[in-house]
């Protein structure tokens, strides 16, 4: 009975004196790694030599990314067309002056003008040519080149639009569109039909708002 607690108590102690030594080679292994990594330290410094750390500079810091461009100019003109947007339906005959070169004014201006640009008295400064386009294409066309004109300043401009002799029963009929977009557009001040020089009855010069 007397041997038990002593064989017990050996146990006990080679367990112990296991632990110790577990415990003695983790720290001689980690001591061993220490100096390894010092001496490559050493070595590595040795090899570079000194070292002066850069100064510290400003950081730039990262710029968020910029929104996506809105086509605010492009809106800017759409919106623009639509108000200038030309109808076929308006009824022109009630606002022309029934002489022979169908001549049209604004109530602001005097009959003297539209003399005057029977005559020539402002010198044509450009003109466009829509014979040869279906209605659509003459009507957008004549509306863009009214529009260029007016940012351009001109005074007076030619548009051309024939004399009807293709059409079907050699009817003037862009004639009488071109007379009716005409007067929707704001910057017209005035129109008549050209002096033969200039085109005779296949031919408007307009007068623009300065």
């Amino acid at each position: 009975m007397s041997r038990t607690p002593r064989l017990r108590a050996l146990g006990d102690l080679a367990v112990l004196k296991d632990d110790l030594e577990r415990r003695r080679r983790e720290a001689a292994e980690l001591a061993t790694r220490r100096a390894q990594v010092q001496r490559e330290r050493s070595l590595f410094a040795a090899s570079v030599g000194p070292v002066t750390p850069l100064a510290a500079s400003a950081r730039a810091e990262p710029r968020p990314a910029r929104p996506a461009p809105e086509p605010l100019q492009r809106r800017r003109d759409e919106a623009a067309a639509l108000r200038e947007t030309l109808s076929d339906e308006f009824d022109v005959e009630s606002l022309l002056e029934t002489d022979a070169a169908l001549s049209f004014r604004r109530p602001d201006i005097g009959p003297d003008v539209v003399k005057k640009l029977r005559r020539g008295g402002w010198v044509i400064q450009d003109q466009i040519d829509l014979h040869g386009l279906r209605r659509d294409e003459a009507r957008e066309a004549l509306a863009a080149f009214v529009r260029e004109a007016e940012r351009q300043g001109l005074r007076c401009v030619r548009i051309v639009h024939g004399k009807g002799n293709g059409s079907p029963g050699r009817e003037p009929v862009l004639k009488q569109r071109v007379h009716g977009w005409l007067v929707q557009k704001a910057a017209v001040l005035a129109f008549t039909q050209a002096r033969a020089a200039d085109g005779g009855s296949g031919a408007l010069v307009v007068l623009l708002r300065p």
